[in-house]
């Protein structure tokens, strides 16, 4: 009888076991090879999880034990809900989206996601514009790339999501404490590393995720 199994992310090909907390309960997490892809997946009883705040927390949880194994992995993370009815069907899924899978490997290689929110104090509008400027200029300084979320109030003068070089993290680390130190009347909200999902785009067929054509 196959066994379903459910996808965290995709590294360069790799043997690797994790004993943590997997999806629906599952203890252990480990490797699917096809050629220099190998999928991060663990044991599943269905292909159609249910999608709690519990276990979207325990998805990204895994991944972050990923991005941090041995030093430090690139993943490409996968969303969540990725259930494959057997290894054979996730193979034939990696076997199509290897290209794309590929080249996301090597566009993100040693990259992680570091996400900020900036808000302010308030009461002068000429103020914040001239440190808004300040702080993402010296953010930028020190990514890779970022990707602009919603300033969804008027006091939130920086909400992004940066891509950084794992070796330039201390950078990145620095700029944050400048920032902290030079602006009194700012709130700095810090947060990852997280694999990079706001710099990813792949997208697998639900067809090919329960089970085939």
């Amino acid at each position: 009888m196959s066994t379903n199994l459910y996808t965290y992310g995709i590294v360069e090909q790799e043997d690797f076991q994790l004993d943590t907390a997997g999806i629906s309960g599952a203890t252990h997490i480990y490797t699917v090879d096809y050629k220099s892809l190998s999928a991060v997946v663990s044991d599943i009883d269905t292909t159609d999880p249910e999608r709690t705040d519990e276990a979207v927390k325990t998805h990204n949880d895994v991944l972050q034990r990923v991005l941090e194994y041995d030093g430090g992995r690139t993943v490409v993370p996968m969303s969540f809900g990725m259930a494959f009815k057997s290894g054979r069907t996730l193979k034939g899924v990696l076997r199509g989206a290897q290209r794309a899978l590929r080249s996301t490997l090597n566009d993100i290689d040693g990259m992680i996601e570091l996400g900020v929110k900036v808000i302010s104090a308030g009461g002068d509008e000429r103020m914040d514009d001239s440190a808004q400027a300040d702080v993402l200029e010296r953010l930028s300084d020190s990514s890779i790339n970022e990707t602009d979320n919603d300033l969804f109030s008027d006091r939130l003068l920086v909400n992004k999501s940066y891509l950084v070089n794992r070796d330039r993290r201390d950078d990145f680390d620095a700029a944050i404490d400048e920032i902290q130190a030079d602006y009194d009347d700012l709130t700095v909200q810090y947060t990852g590393p997280w694999p990079p999902y706001n710099f990813v785009d792949i997208h697998i067929g639900a067809d090919q995720q329960h089970g085939g054509r």
